[in-house]
């Protein structure tokens, strides 16, 4: 796995995010609006939870309506699900190749010398997602909105209608693939028991109390931060560091283990990783298929409790 701070064992309790370029508010963006080297997607997706059958626990939809009725002027918008995820997969937001997934994000205008700034009006994980999927490829220069689009409406800032479509763009691409891990290596991660596997998910799905994802529960020997405890319930914006840090002591979350994050589909556990990722965890990945795989396999190890 690429190591992510030069000094990763030393944890972060300074109050300083280890790169705060990953972060920005809306006093930043509005300063650099029109900017041409500043390129804005909104990524709003929803999920429209059925609970019909835990082959299928939702239904995807888009963020597009959402967009085209109003956003932040100059913005695109992004499509998770359509543009950016292997549609023959039986799972929602399944990471393409890593080579097809650069090209298509070259296809929307993400790329260099472009700082991308992303995101969402219905929680920062979808936003978190997208900054994961380039992290992945190696392209850094991209930052997450704090807040989204409610603290930019809050502030009453200026929003607009007209559709934006970037040209395409060169994207360099330096991919880390042991940052995404498939059911094989987290099933070894659970027989080896040294790695710490982290459940994004509620609580009550993660006790096993809602059987939303098929079997109740969580993977075996995991532990549970559920990821919008990362978030401050009345702006929207991401904890301090120090509250970060409180909860991943609490929950036994140690950045001298490598972390395997995980949820229901690879999209809330993005927060978790972003988040420890400020923090300087060295070592960290996301199980992309997350519990939707997981929990329709019968032969997987599960606990509840």
């Amino acid at each position: 796995m690429r190591e992510i701070s030069k000094n990763p064992a030393d944890p972060n309790l300074d109050g300083q995010w280890r790169h705060p370029e990953a972060i920005v508010d809306c006093a930043w963006l509005k300063d650099r609006l029109g900017d041409p080297g500043v390129r804005v997607y909104d990524c709003t997706t929803y999920l429209h939870y059925t609970d019909d059958h835990p082959s299928k626990p939702y239904e995807v939809g888009s963020g597009l309506a959402g967009y085209a009725a109003s956003h932040i002027p100059c913005a695109a918008f992004l499509d998770l699900q359509n543009d950016l995820s292997e549609a023959d997969s039986p799972f929602s937001f399944t990471l393409p190749d890593l080579a097809d997934l650069a090209e298509r994000f070259e296809r929307i205008g993400v790329g260099a010398p472009y700082h991308i700034v992303l995101y969402s009006r219905n929680g920062v994980q979808w936003a978190t997602r997208i900054w994961w999927m380039l992290h992945l490829l190696g392209y850094e220069k991209v930052s997450i909105l704090n807040g989204g689009f409610d603290a930019w409406l809050k502030l009453g800032l200026p929003v607009d209608r007209e559709t934006t479509v970037f040209p395409s763009a060169e994207l360099p691409v330096r991919p880390s693939p042991a940052l995404s891990v498939d059911k094989e290596g987290v099933l070894k991660a659970v027989k080896d028991g040294d790695k710490t596997l982290l459940n994004a998910l509620t609580e009550d799905i993660h006790l096993g109390q809602n059987p939303r994802y098929g079997r109740p529960g969580h993977i075996l020997n995991s532990k549970n931060i559920p990821f919008h405890l990362f978030v401050e319930p009345a702006s929207g914006e991401i904890v301090s560091p120090q509250k970060a840090r409180r909860l991943l002591d609490k929950a036994g979350v140690t950045p001298d283990h490598e972390i395997i994050n995980y949820c229901g589909g690879g999209i809330a556990a993005t927060l978790n990783y972003f988040v420890m990722y400020q923090l300087g965890f060295p070592k960290l990945s996301i199980y992309d298929n997350s519990m939707s795989e997981w929990a329709m396999d019968p032969s997987l190890p599960m606990a509840t409790g």
